[in-house]
């Protein structure tokens, strides 16, 4: 998964850079390849991304739940 998102990434960064470099020579088709640059990141890189990260996490340790609430408060009466 990782090597996945290494080259969507870069593949990424790559297509801006064309993109980038095209809009010099034809403004609209640069900025064709940057949109679709940016949509194939927004799309397809981000949700996978946030897969990888948050996979085998509890999603209760990081919402603010009145259990949660009073361990905080529990935490900083300690201290």
């Amino acid at each position: 998964m990782k090597v996945v998102l290494h080259l969507l990434f870069f593949s990424w960064l790559g297509g801006l850079a064309f993109g980038f470099y095209t809009r010099t020579q034809d403004y609209a088709l640069g900025e064709k390849i940057i949109g679709f640059s940016v949509l194939g990141a927004v799309f397809i890189y981000l949700p996978l991304f946030l897969y990888h990260r948050w996979k085998g996490k509890s999603l209760s340790d990081y919402t603010l739940t009145p259990e949660n609430m009073e361990k905080m408060r529990s935490k900083k009466k300690q201290e």
